[in-house]
């Protein structure tokens, strides 16, 4: 019985971690900028089939719903990711999923030669300057790295980062332990001025 309970509150306590450190990750190194126009980056995730994986599929819905309530004036979501094992990019894939299955009508923009997070972010700097807001859309501690990269990269156009909706309390419930054990260790690197969250 005690071993039961102890295993129990391993359990509920593993859980908890997972979930408030993917909610501390999903608020760091953002502001809350004011503006009429937004892009949602999706950062595209490895994919050897030929249509979007799970992983990829999730990463989408979480970019549309982050630009959904914003004016669709000047509002758009880019896709970011180099080619696969299939031949398709995984932007390519990303963007084909969010039209013929999300019926997703907005505007939509490709970055389709990034091999790894560095590049996505420099490779769609060129599509961010004119915006005014930026919602990087991933798992939360992939989406803080690629923030802190564009810090890195590009100081002026980190300060128009703001909440992306890619954490939602109860989604991914029990991978989130994994997901913060993975971002752990994905975070390692990353300086802690830059990170602004106790790991």
């Amino acid at each position: 019985m005690r071993r039961r309970t102890g295993l129990a509150i391993a359990g509920v306590s593993a859980l908890a971690w997972g979930e408030w450190l993917n909610w501390r990750w999903s608020r760091a190194l953002v502001g809350c900028r004011g503006g009429a126009s937004a892009a949602g980056v999706v950062l595209g995730y490895r994919n050897p089939q030929a249509t979007a994986n799970l992983i990829n599929r999730w990463r989408v819905r979480a970019g549309i719903r982050s630009i959904a309530a914003d004016d669709a004036h000047g509002t758009c979501v880019i896709f970011s990711g180099g080619a696969t094992s299939s031949g398709a990019s995984k932007a390519q894939l990303m963007a084909d999923y969010a039209k013929s299955v999300l019926e997703f009508d907005g505007t939509m923009l490709l970055e389709d030669q990034s091999a790894t997070t560095w590049e996505n972010v420099t490779n769609v700097i060129p599509l961010l300057e004119d915006v005014e807001r930026i919602k990087i859309a991933s798992q939360p501690a992939h989406a803080l790295k690629a923030r802190a990269y564009l810090r890195r990269q590009r100081p002026d156009l980190a300060e128009k980062l703001v909440r992306a909706d890619d954490y939602r309390p109860g989604e991914w419930t029990f991978v989130k332990p994994l997901l913060a054990l993975y971002g752990l260790w994905t975070l390692r690197g990353l300086k802690a001025d830059e990170r602004k969250v106790s790991l």
